[in-house]
């Protein structure tokens, strides 16, 4: 199982980096996404991603940062599934997603050679601002469904839980967190697999494949014909513990489900300004560094991954870009000092000035995590487009 970071921007995507969009890769090849920003596909392409492999898709609110992409990604999946006649392609998100989805591909007139279904998240009444109605839009989907649309489920939540799916291999819940609309954070836990047979062990007892192997794989004792007794624990290794992700959408407060995200293996946490811009943030719906680590901590996480950054940040450059751009400077100041200049204003100047001084990256974000971390088993990491994060399984 990996993460593969699609998108980790915030607002609006550059050349330099895209909007929100994470994946997450199980070992069968198969593929959800977490949040589909404009450009989505395009940075599948550029990825490991198989396009054809992606069969669910999860949105955490309907901010087009986080959700228009999700359109365009619909319709490259139908040329590359078209010989799957058991494909159905499944999006969760919040209530209105199923009349953005359908009225997209409706209007567009967009054909799709498989079946789809949104299911949706129903908002407490609480998540909604004081000026929610004001838009004068509605949440419900209506008018005809697209021809391949689905029914799909209204999810309620149970103290402050969605149940998404739960099988024998992985249980999805969701929570909420605070944002500007109604916004949620996803819990992906994988189910605790049982240990491998030691081979050597039974060949030792004279065993070979059978039913005798069988019952001792499903946990009971045998008896053997000589009269030795075999306990499971005798020949199967530790229980291999199923991994916990959970992937935050944007938030200045995730306490709500605090609880949910507890013991996370890894924790995807957005982090979109500085420490010093920490009211800037607030007062947008977002979190600094700080905050993400503080609340990594409260959740007892192993790793945290720090995503959603505002494009003032850059990525770290390299040597080559640290030459070029010293260079740059350089024949900067010489223009200004020869008085060779483009007749600009002192205005213009100062501001061609602020935008060189102020220039930040990445690196700034996590040092101040780290700080924040300081003397925890919790480590940090910085998210860049195309980076992919493999998570390990734990014996116990």
């Amino acid at each position: 199982m990996k993460l593969v970071f699609l998108g980790t921007a915030s607002c609006y995507p550059t050349a330099h980096r895209a909007v929100s969009c994470t994946a997450l890769k199980f070992e069968d090849g198969f593929v959800w996404l977490f949040d589909c920003g404009e450009g989505s596909q395009i940075q599948v392409q550029k990825s490991s991603i198989r396009p054809s492999r992606i069969t669910k898709i999860f949105i955490t609110h309907l901010h087009g940062d986080h959700l228009f992409g999700i359109s365009g990604l619909i319709c490259t999946l139908g040329n590359q599934v078209m010989d799957r006649k058991d494909f159905i392609l499944e999006i969760f998100g919040p209530q209105g997603l199923r009349r953005y989805v359908r009225e997209v591909l409706c209007l567009s007139r967009s054909p799709l050679p498989f079946p789809f279904k949104v299911h949706e998240l129903i908002p407490m009444d609480d998540q909604l601002p004081r000026n929610w109605s004001s838009w004068g839009v509605s949440q419900e989907a209506t008018g005809q469904p697209h021809p391949q649309e689905l029914p799909g489920r209204d999810i309620q939540g149970e103290n402050g839980v969605w149940n998404l799916i739960e099988d024998d291999l992985v249980t999805v819940q969701a929570g909420r967190v605070k944002h500007r609309v109604p916004t949620f954070g996803f819990v992906i836990t994988e189910s605790t697999k049982p240990g491998k047979l030691n081979i050597e062990k039974l060949k030792e007892m004279g065993l070979k494949p059978g039913p005798i192997c069988a019952s001792i794989k499903k946990g009971e004792t045998v008896t053997l014909p000589s009269g030795q007794i075999v306990r499971p624990s005798d020949v199967i290794g530790p229980p291999i513990l199923g991994r916990k992700i959970s992937i935050l959408g944007d938030t200045y407060n995730s306490d709500q489900m605090l609880d949910l995200v507890r013991n996370s293996d890894l924790l995807v946490h957005e982090a979109t300004l500085e420490d010093a811009m920490k009211e800037k943030a607030i007062e947008n719906g977002h979190s600094t560094p700080s905050m993400a680590a503080d609340y990594a901590l409260r959740a007892d996480v192993r790793k945290l991954v720090l995503y959603h950054f505002s494009q003032r940040y850059k990525s770290e450059p390299s040597e080559e870009e640290k030459l070029q751009q010293e260079a740059g400077d350089k024949a900067t100041q010489k223009v200004d000092q020869d008085g060779d200049d483009d007749g600009g204003t002192e205005e213009d100047k100062n501001a061609s000035c602020s935008r060189i001084c102020t220039v930040s990256y990445v690196s700034v974000l996590l040092a101040e995590a780290k700080a924040a971390l300081e003397c925890s088993k919790c480590s940090v990491l910085i998210a860049e487009d195309l980076m992919e994060l493999d998570i390990p399984r734990i014996r116990l």
